[in-house]
């Protein structure tokens, strides 16, 4: 983009570079396995790239949403899953730590989860409750020196991995009574108690998390009582920016492998790239792609300079994943019969790209917040 700065730009070529080298070469063989990239996840962690948004103090870049989204878009062109393993670790988790924790709290936990010694997740989602969030029912009771938590986490991206969760609970019968707590991986009660096999994004491993009775002390818990509503609208804001990063880096994947294929294939005696209809699609890709890349980050940019607004945040999580999952559709009809089999990976770009529809907020609740601000203003006039 015509605005990113001369660290952004570096960035850019750092994270192309590491995404060719360590991601791609790999992605297909996690796809297969449903298995983690551990060890490209511990180079992110000596490149840098773990505290992004973090401040330097903790070992963290402090840089922006352009500069994540960046990272987004470039390990999401060549394996989507292990960016939403790092999207639930680098924003999820750290961003969510670093913005709310105290500073003792962000001294213990954040420098090995910067450094990639400990990988992060979080827990809001539950198996009754994933678009209600503020519904939830996993329980902290206060006891002697903290919390007791007993409930489940549903839909935990690295569940089986994170030895930091970063947890919401309800500590009260209201709609806002809910409580953030810090949890580490061993903590008795605590367990990972079931592994979830996916559509898509199987490189990026997912669990359902069990507290039976699990103490908590209480410098674990982040914030006062009923300070989570706050954590929550604060973070989704920039995840929601983000993750839609993902699909842009599907989109240029698709786009670029559609490119490649349509000068390769041939049909009639002639290549694919000779046919007027090929044309089109290929065409309509790249401007649909650019579209997504400039509305993508012009709110991205507007974010780091203080002009932050949910609706766009959701226009983007809205329209960012489903212009991706189409753009990924036609590569599958362009690439025909090999787009259909595994053979090629638009397939799995497809099948990456529908978690984005779903995850951080689905499509539905996008519509709803955009339309409810809308007419909320026209209201006032």
């Amino acid at each position: 983009m015509w605005f990113f700065t001369s660290e952004e730009k570096e960035l850019q070529n750092v994270c192309r570079d590491f995404a060719q080298n360590e991601l791609a070469p790999f992605a297909e063989k996690h796809d297969n396995e449903e298995s983690f990239n551990i060890n490209a996840f511990k180079k992110m962690g000596e490149l840098g790239l773990l505290g992004i948004t973090a401040d330097p103090e903790y070992g963290g870049a402090g840089l922006g949403a352009v500069a994540a989204t960046i990272v987004m878009e470039e390990f999401g062109r060549a394996c989507a899953g292990s960016t939403l393993s790092y999207l639930a670790h680098t924003i999820l988790c750290v961003n969510n730590l670093n913005n709310n924790g105290s500073p003792e709290q962000k001294a213990k936990y954040l420098p090995k989860l910067i450094s990639g010694e400990h990988v992060g997740c979080m827990g809001m989602s539950e198996p009754e409750f994933g678009s209600d969030a503020v519904g939830m029912q996993c329980k902290a009771t206060a006891v002697n020196g903290g919390y007791q938590i007993t409930g489940n986490k549903m839909w935990i991206t690295n569940a089986q991995y994170a030895d930091v969760t970063y947890l919401y609970t309800r500590t009260g019968p209201g709609k806002k009574d809910l409580t953030t707590f810090i949890v580490e991986k061993g903590t008795p009660g605590f367990t990972v108690s079931k592994e979830i096999h996916k559509m898509g994004m199987r490189s990026s491993p997912t669990g359902e998390l069990s507290f039976d009775k699990s103490f908590v002390p209480m410098a674990n818990r982040v914030g006062a009582e009923g300070d989570s509503v706050i954590h929550m609208m604060k973070n989704l804001e920039i995840e929601r920016i983000t993750i839609a990063g993902i699909s842009l880096g599907i989109a240029q994947a698709c786009l670029d492998q559609c490119v490649k294929y349509a000068g390769e294939r041939k049909q009639f005696g002639k290549t694919l790239a000779n046919f007027q209809l090929i044309q089109k699609m290929i065409a309509e890709m790249y401007a649909e792609t650019e579209a997504m890349r400039r509305m993508l980050y012009t709110v991205c940019y507007e974010y780091d300079h203080g002009h932050r607004s949910n609706m766009l945040a959701s226009a983007v999580k809205l329209q960012l994943p489903k212009m991706a999952t189409k753009i990924a559709l036609d590569a599958i009809q362009l690439h025909g019969g090999y787009g259909y089999s595994r053979e090629f990976p638009v397939e799995r770009m497809m099948r990456d790209n529908k978690l984005n529809e779903i995850g951080a907020g689905t499509n539905e609740v996008m519509i709803l917040i955009i339309a409810k601000n809308l007419l909320n203003e026209a209201l006032k006039h």
